[in-house]
């Protein structure tokens, strides 16, 4: 039969819209035609295709091949279609059987020894194809983060010629399955006790944990405000299931996920010359940036005044709804952003303002564009003694649940927007 379908998944900011690979076969001169709206990315899969084929001992037709990616409006990019693309040739030449596809959804990018290779995005398509009733098949190393899932059978394959034993009955490729979790006890986040001294910032790191607010770090350099931040994950009350599966698709868009790491609370710490489509996503093909990276974890802005006032202003929306609508010309998506954000600054240009022994060359205090947002001071005192991990992530986690109970049955929803100030001063460990 000259014509073959396999199934796909594209990617739409974080949905995973199905996508019909359509390949003909045709008498003419040999060439080959990819339609659908495929970027460049795809176009080059012809070259990868040809070559995969040959060195994996197959015939590559010598015939006109057309291969459509339906829908035609929805654009395709990177190399996911490769192995899609590769089973419809092979399938419409007839050294496949084509019925044999029909229970399976494929992705994966091959090198022109016919090997697969990772793609983005691999839970966000497994997720995605939940209610379709087929099984996936994708490289090794993505498999393992889409079987997470737990939703739809995975299926790991290495190189092309494991996936059409499969196909023909010769071999059975392994299904992966989900790895048992690991409980999220906080043992594996930097501990807070390491921080010595401090006691007032401690305190309002667990004040903050515990409401989910915001916080701002003011102090002079060196006093350990990087330090303390960094701890904050550890203190977050752990995420649910479904939590935890949303923040891992964002991060598999990114290609930054790591199975190991799932059900971990992200901490995301951009440089201060970041721009605006860094920190909130954007491109002509939107891409999550900084603030949807964080999504159920942390966003540290260090030394926040040298951020562009464009910039910080572009996060007063997401603080507010959790996420993020981007629009081009072309694309629109939506991501979203539910992250604590968590700031620091100097007190002053040289930093030093305000220190006891007098250091300061500027006499003067620094102001930035999102101070504002930070209208409640804590004056706590400082005797206090550190306490490990374990016990401050019991008393963190204790609160969201008192405040559930008590706002049983009314309008109510996480802080996210909610915030705290703290001043730094150094102390003697």
């Amino acid at each position: 039969m000259p014509l073959a379908i396999v199934h796909s998944r594209g990617l739409d900011g974080l949905a995973a819209p199905e996508v019909a690979v359509e390949v003909h076969l045709t008498g003419g001169l040999p060439s080959v035609t990819l339609v659908g709206l495929p970027d460049t990315e795809v176009k080059e899969a012809r070259d990868r295709v040809r070559a995969a084929l040959q060195n994996a001992g197959f015939e590559f037709p010598r015939k006109r091949i057309t291969v459509n990616l339906a829908p035609a409006d929805l654009p395709k990019e990177s190399g996911r279609f490769d192995l899609p693309i590769a089973l419809g040739i092979l399938a419409a030449s007839g050294q496949i059987p084509a019925q044999a596809l029909l229970g399976h959804e494929f992705a994966g990018e091959l090198s022109l020894s016919g090997e697969l290779r990772p793609i983005r995005g691999a839970l966000a398509m497994v997720l995605a194809a939940g209610g379709m009733g087929r099984s996936f098949v994708l490289p090794a190393s993505s498999a393992r983060e889409a079987a997470l899932a737990s939703q739809v059978r995975v299926f790991t394959a290495s190189t092309l010629l494991e996936v059409c034993a499969h196909l023909t009955g010769q071999a059975t490729l392994a299904e992966c399955l989900a790895t048992e979790e690991c409980p999220d006890d906080g043992n594996d986040y930097p501990d807070l006790a390491e921080v010595r001294g401090q006691a007032q910032a401690k305190r309002a790191l667990e004040i903050a944990a515990a409401g989910a607010h915001s916080i701002l770090l003011a102090g002079p350099p060196g006093t350990g405000k990087s330090m303390l931040a960094s701890r904050l994950p550890g203190l977050l009350p752990p995420m649910t299931q479904a939590a935890a599966l949303e923040s891992a698709a964002v991060l598999s868009l990114a290609g930054q996920f790591r199975p190991e790491l799932f059900r971990r609370h992200p901490y995301r710490a951009p440089h201060h010359t970041a721009s605006t489509a860094a920190l909130v996503g954007g491109g002509s093909v939107p891409h999550p940036g900084e603030i949807s990276l964080a999504h159920q974890g942390v966003l540290f802005l260090d030394e926040i005044p040298e951020f562009d006032r464009r910039v910080l202003e572009a996060l007063r929306e997401p603080l507010d709804s959790g996420r993020i609508h981007i629009s081009r010309a072309a694309r629109q998506a939506e991501f979203p952003a539910q992250f604590q954000l968590v700031a620091a600054m100097n007190p002053c240009p040289c930093g030093y303002y305000g220190d006891s022994r007098g250091r300061c060359r500027v006499r003067r205090t620094r102001s930035c564009a999102i101070a504002a947002g930070y209208p409640v001071r804590y004056s706590i005192a400082s005797i206090y003694r550190s306490r490990s991990l374990r016990c401050l992530r019991k008393c963190c986690n204790t609160h969201p649940t008192a405040k559930r109970r008590r706002w049983c049955g009314r309008a109510w929803r996480k802080p996210a927007s909610a915030s705290c100030s703290v001043s730094e001063r150094p102390t003697r460990a």
